[in-house]
């Protein structure tokens, strides 16, 4: 899908900045607000724009409540086929009963079986979509569950959700428009929720071993630092100026995990992962040369410049993230963007 994006000017820039530290921005699909009463229309740029990878698959709020109960291990049993059997989660469950990896369990053991709301995976459903359709946050289920990388959902899978699920039947379900306005989703919910389960990682096996060091993916003046920017804003990377179009190049190779533009703070956005919980991003692009599961070499073409998003003149918002924490880019590039 094409979409034709037209860009304003105002006389500021909003350098990528959030309220409070730990948070990304605020999402809306509403236009930055500007501090001219008549704003310039100064480019029309095409953004190419994937379908979001967290749409794969319809999710029917089908969570049906367990009961606490004890359950006695039988032969043949496994931690997960008790969660089969149960209804609950097998994570659940092994925090229940204090299990650890490799989850042994003998006949004749009393398991205790944690009542909740749990919700039953299905077959190309996302996490960022089951949070959505029980209008949830989806950063609380990962907690609740205790989901670590890479994040992957499997089919059958028994995720205990908040006490605050909507689960109102699919026929009185909101309106598109008010589903949307209600749900809101951030770069953390894209890494740890995007990926359709069932799916296996599609990351080179030598990522495992990449040690965050990243080439520029843009040669130009920084106009925005890492860090604190005052009156409690608060900067997740750095922001680098350019000309609309200039090429924007993966700093390290990875495979895409995100090409779209529904965090509308960041514009046009692309997201990679390097492995061994590295993430880059790159914001407010004019184009997107790159699709969800491609894979791509260091210095590779993935985007161009633009002002799409939260800013007033043609840039990149880049970022560096290690295990879901933005640390400072510059710690970790080559010296020189000269």
């Amino acid at each position: 899908m094409r979409l034709r994006l037209i860009v304003v000017s105002s006389t500021f820039v909003l350098a990528a900045c959030v309220p409070r530290a730990g948070t990304d921005y605020p999402v809306t699909s509403k236009a930055a607000p500007t501090t001219q009463s008549n704003p310039q229309i100064v480019a029309e740029q095409d953004l190419v724009v994937e379908p979001p990878s967290w749409s794969a698959a319809n999710v029917v709020r089908k969570a049906r409540q367990v009961s606490a109960s004890v359950y006695i291990v039988q032969a043949g049993d496994s931690l997960f086929s008790i969660a089969n059997k149960t209804g609950a989660g097998a994570t659940a469950i092994a925090q229940a009963n204090n299990l650890t990896p490799p989850f042994v369990i003998r006949p004749g053991i009393r398991m205790q079986i944690p009542g909740g709301l749990y919700h039953r995976v299905g077959a190309g459903e996302t996490g960022i979509a089951i949070a959505r359709a029980y209008r949830l946050v989806w950063a609380n289920i990962v907690a609740l569950n205790a989901l670590k990388p890479p994040y992957i959902l499997q089919v059958g899978q028994n995720l205990l959700l908040p006490s605050n699920a909507n689960t109102v039947n699919a026929s009185r379900a909101l309106t598109p428009e008010a589903r949307a306005e209600a749900f809101n989703i951030n770069i953390d919910d894209i890494v740890t929720g995007g990926s359709p389960a069932g799916t296996a990682s599609v990351l080179p096996a030598t990522a495992a071993n990449f040690v965050g060091r990243f080439a520029w993916p843009l040669r130009g003046n920084v106009i925005g630092k890492f860090g604190p920017q005052g009156g409690g804003r608060v900067n997740d990377g750095l922001n680098i100026a350019g000309q609309n179009g200039d090429a924007v190049r993966a700093a390290a190779p990875g495979v895409v995990v995100y090409s779209g533009n529904e965090i509308g703070v960041f514009g046009g956005l692309v997201l990679i992962d390097h492995g061994a919980g590295w993430i880059t991003a790159y914001g407010h692009l004019s184009r997107l040369d790159v699709a969800q599961g491609a894979r791509v070499s260091v210095g590779q073409e993935i985007g161009g410049v633009g002002e799409t998003g939260y800013v007033s003149q043609p840039q990149l918002h880049f970022q560096v993230r290690k295990n879901r924490q933005t640390v400072n880019p510059l710690s970790y590039l080559e010296p020189s963007n000269g």
